[in-house]
C-alpha cells in the first residue's frame, strides 16, 4: 500500500490509498470463492466451476464491489495510522481506480480533529444565577399537588366550562365525506388540554349534556396526514358526559394527607426548602453551562462538517434508543410529528455543533492546565457504574478494555476542568 495526504480547507483531508494490484487480484479471487456456490455452468457442478471459466461467462466485474470492500478495509486501517492524522470521523470513500490488474486506487476524506486557541479561559466573569424561592413559587407547587389529588365530579346544571372532562362522540368530514381517524365514540377529553387541533376544544365551551353541535375546524399545513394538510373539516360531536375538578381545600388536613407533616404551615415549609433545594441544582448548572459558554466565546476553532455530520447521527441513534425504550421506532414518531430524518437531523446540528466545540475546549484546557484524574476518581466512578449495572465491580472491570478504562479517564479530567473553570470564574451579581 503506498499512501499521499493532501490537506484540504476546514480540518479535513484527502487520503490518497494505493492498493497493489497483487493485492486487489488476491481480493477478487476471494470473493470467487466466498460466492462459487452461486454459479451454474453448463458442465460443471454448481460451485465447481473454474474461476476463469465464471470470469468469461459472468464478467470479473461482478466481484469487484466485495473485492474492494475488502482491501479498502484493511487498507485505510493501516492508512490511517501512517498517516499521523488525528482523525474524527469515518472516511467518504471514492474510487478513482478499479480493475482487474491494476491497482485499486482511492481517495478517503476525512475529518481531522481541529486546533483549538484558547483565549481567555481563567477568571472569565459571567452574571450569577440566583437561587430564589418566592411565595408564589410555593403557591404554584401546591397547586400541582391539588391537582394530583382532585377529582371528577359529574355536572347536569351547566354547560362545559375551561378545564372541564367531556365526553364525546364525534364524526369528522372533510369535503362532505368522512376521513379515516376522523371518528371515535365516548372519547374523554379535557377542554384546554389543546389535545385536538385548531378551536375544537373551545367551540365545546357553552355546550350542555346530551347536546349535538357541529365544530368547524382547519388541519395544520404541517399535519402528519397528507391528504388532510391544510383542509377544513366539519366534526359532529354529542357531549355525553361533563366532569368538572374538584380541588380539596388547602388546609391542615390536607397537608397531612399529602406529607409527613400535620400542619399546612410546616408542609409550606418544607416545599420551600425542596424547591431552593432545587434551584440550587438549577442555578449551579446555568452558572457551569455560562462559564463554559463565555470560554468558548473566547476560543477560536474551525469544526470540519463531517464532524457535526457525525454529531447528528449519534443523537438521532441515541433518540432512536430512547424512543424504543418506550415502545416506539424513530420512524413511527416521524410519521407523527410529521417530520423526516433529515429534516429532524438539520434541526440537531446547532446543538451537536455546541456539544462538539464544548468537548473540544474542555479538553484543551485539559492539556493547557495538565488536569490528570486520579486512581482514586476512576475507582469512584467504576462504583458508580457497577451500581447503576447492577453489578460487581470486578465484573465491571473485566468487562472493561484498556481503551474503555482511558476514555473514563479522560471523561473524569474533562469534568474537571468544567469544575476548575468555574471556581476560577467570577460570578457577578
Amino acid at each position: 500500500m503506498s499512501l499521499q495526504v493532501e490537506k484540504l480547507e476546514k480540518n479535513t483531508a484527502k487520503l490518497k490509498i494505493e492498493v497493489p494490484a497483487e493485492q486487489f487480484s488476491q481480493a477478487i479471487r476471494n470473493a470467487y470463492n466466498k460466492n462459487k456456490g452461486r454459479f451454474s455452468i453448463p458442465g460443471f457442478r454448481k460451485g465447481k466451476a473454474p474461476f476463469e471459466m465464471v470470469k468469461k461467462m459472468y464478467g470479473v466485474e461482478m466481484f469487484f464491489e466485495d473485492a474492494a470492500n475488502e482491501v479498502i478495509d484493511a487498507s485505510y486501517q493501516e492508512a490511517m495510522k501512517e498517516s499521523g492524522l488525528d482523525i474524527v470521523s469515518r472516511p467518504t470513500v471514492t474510487v478513482e481506480q478499479i480493475e482487474e490488474g491494476k491497482p485499486l486506487l482511492y481517495d478517503a476524506v476525512v475529518a481531522v480533529r481541529p486546533e483549538v486557541t484558547l483565549g481567555e479561559y481563567k477568571g472569565v466573569e459571567v452574571k450569577k444565577a440566583k437561587a430564589e424561592v418566592t411565595d408564589e413559587d410555593v403557591e404554584q407547587e401546591l397547586t400541582r399537588e391539588r391537582e394530583k389529588n382532585s377529582r371528577l365530579i359529574t355536572v347536569e346544571d351547566r354547560g362545559v366550562e375551561d378545564g372541564d372532562r367531556v365526553t364525546i362522540d364525534f364524526d369528522g368530514y372533510v369535503d362532505g365525506e368522512r376521513f379515516e381517524g376522523g371518528k371515535g365514540e365516548d372519547y374523554p377529553l379535557t377542554i384546554g388540554s389543546h389535545t385536538f387541533i385548531d378551536t375544537f376544544e373551545e367551540q365545546l365551551i357553552g355546550k350542555t349534556l346530551g347536546e349535538e353541535c357541529e365544530v368547524n375546524v382547519t388541519f395544520p399545513a404541517e399535519y402528519h396526514v397528507e391528504n388532510l394538510k391544510s383542509k377544513p373539516a366539519l366534526f359532529k360531536v354529542k357531549v355525553k358526559e361533563i366532569q368538572k375538578k374538584e380541588l380539596p381545600e388547602l388546609n391542615d388536613e390536607f397537608a397531612s394527607e399529602v406529607s409527613d407533616f400535620d400542619t399546612l404551615e410546616e408542609y409550606k415549609n418544607s416545599l420551600r426548602e425542596k424547591l431552593l433545594k432545587e434551584k440550587k441544582t438549577a442555578a449551579a448548572a446555568a452558572n457551569e453551562d455560562h462559564v463554559i459558554e463565555k470560554v468558548i466565546e473566547n476560543a477560536s476553532m474551525e469544526i470540519p462538517d463531517q464532524m457535526i455530520d457525525e454529531e447528528v447521527t449519534g443523537m438521532l441513534n441515541e433518540y432512536a434508543r430512547r424512543l424504543r425504550s418506550q415502545g416506539l421506532e424513530l420512524e413511527q414518531y416521524m410519521e407523527l410529528t410529521g417530520m423526516t430524518v433529515e429534516k429532524f437531523g438539520e434541526q440537531m446540528k446547532p446543538n451537536a455543533e455546541k456539544r462538539i466545540r464544548t468537548r473540544l475546549m474542555l479538553e484543551a484546557v485539559v492539556k493547557a492546565e495538565g488536569i490528570e484524574a486520579d486512581d482514586e476518581a476512576v475507582e469512584a466512578q467504576l462504583d458508580r457504574m457497577a451500581s447503576s449495572y447492577k453489578m460487581e465491580k470486578e465484573q465491571l472491570k473485566g468487562m472493561l478494555g484498556e481503551e474503555q478504562l482511558a476514555q473514563i479517564k479522560e471523561d473524569l479530567a474533562v469534568q474537571e476542568a468544567v469544575d476548575f473553570l468555574v471556581a476560577e470564574a467570577k460570578l457577578v451579581d
